[in-house]
C-alpha cells in the first residue's frame, strides 16, 4: 500500500473533529476554532484512558520516558517516518510539559489536545510529518507560523535549528516563551505578530512551516524562503478539508508538490491579546 496514500488517511481519519466544528460553526472560522476545542475535551472525556503499560514508568527518574519511546515506536516509525533525527526530536521533547495539567496523561496519544485559547498543540504524527518533510538541518534558520504551545519549535530546535516562532495570540506567545526557555530551548525566539506577514527582519529562512491553514500561501512567506529552502503548509480555504504541500525554493523558481490530506484550522490574519 502507498505510504502517502496510507498516511492521508490517517491524517483525515485524525482530524474528524475539525470537519465536524466546521460543520457545526457554519464555516464561520472563529466558531470553528471555539468548536473544535469543544469537541477535543468531549472525546478525551468520553475516550479511552493511556494504556496502563504507560504506568510503570513512573518509578523511572523521567516517568514519560517509556511513553515517548512507545509513542515513536507505535505511532512514528511504524508509519512513513523514517528520518532518525526527527524519530529522536521527538523522542527527546517532553510534550507533557506543553499540554494542561489536567491532560498531561494524555500527552503521549497520537492526536491533537486543546491548550487554551481555542488552539490545540498538533498531533505528534503531524508534527513528526512536517519537520522530516522540511528537512531541517543543524544551525539553518528556520520560521514557524503559528507557535501555539511551542512544542513543534521544540522539536525543530532539537534539530539543531535557530527558530523563529509567530504567534498572533499574545497570551500564548508569551506562554511558549517563558517554558521554551525554562526547558533550555535558547535557539527559539517568539514573537506576538501577524503570522501572514513572517518576520522579513530574520529572513531569508531555510525552512518555513506553517501551524494553521491558509486559502493560499502568502507570497510575504514565500518572499522570505532562501534558495533551496522548504515551506511546508496545510492550504485550503475549506476547514478541515486542506492538503499539505511542499513548497521549494529553486534555481528555476518555486516548486509545489502536494502530500497528503489533512485537516488543520484557518489561520487567521493580525493578531490578538487572547
Amino acid at each position: 500500500m502507498d505510504k502517502r496514500r496510507s498516511a492521508g488517511r490517517g491524517a483525515r481519519g485524525g482530524n474528524v473533529c475539525v470537519r465536524m466544528a466546521w460543520r457545526r460553526a457554519g464555516g464561520h472560522p472563529d466558531r470553528v476554532r471555539r468548536s473544535i476545542t469543544a469537541l477535543l475535551w468531549l472525546a478525551l472525556a468520553c475516550g479511552p484512558r493511556t494504556p496502563s503499560t504507560f504506568e510503570s514508568a513512573a518509578a523511572d527518574s523521567d516517568p514519560y520516558a517509556a511513553q515517548r519511546k512507545q509513542l515513536v515506536d507505535r505511532s512514528l516509525r511504524r508509519r512513513d517516518i523514517d528520518d532518525p533525527r526527527v524519530l529522536a526530536a521527538i523522542e527527546a521533547v517532553p510534550r507533557h510539559r506543553f499540554v494542561p495539567e489536567p491532560l498531561i496523561e494524555r500527552a503521549y496519544e497520537d492526536r491533537p489536545l486543546p491548550i487554551g485559547h481555542e488552539v490545540t498543540i498538533s498531533q505528534p504524527y503531524i508534527v513528526a510529518l512536517m519537520t522530516q518533510l522540511a528537512d531541517v538541518q543543524p544551525r539553518e534558520r528556520v520560521l514557524e507560523v503559528g507557535t501555539g504551545s511551542g512544542y513543534q519549535a521544540a522539536v525543530l530546535a532539537e534539530l539543531g535549528a535557530e527558530v523563529y516562532s509567530i504567534e498572533r495570540v499574545e497570551a500564548l506567545a508569551v506562554r511558549a516563551q517563558a517554558l521554551l526557555a525554562e526547558l533550555g530551548y535558547d535557539k527559539v525566539h517568539v514573537r506576538h505578530g501577524d503570522g501572514y506577514a513572517g518576520w522579513p527582519e530574520r529572513a531569508p529562512f531555510d525552512a518555513i512551516l506553517l501551524t494553521a491553514a491558509p486559502p493560499t500561501i502568502p507570497s510575504a512567506l514565500t518572499d522570505q524562503l532562501a534558495r533551496g529552502g522548504k515551506l511546508v503548509a496545510p492550504v485550503g480555504a475549506e476547514v478541515g478539508e486542506q492538503e499539505l504541500v511542499v513548497v521549494e525554493n529553486t534555481r528555476d523558481g518555486l516548486r509545489r508538490r502536494r502530500i497528503t490530506d489533512v485537516g488543520f484550522v484557518p489561520m487567521l490574519p493580525g493578531t490578538t491579546p487572547d
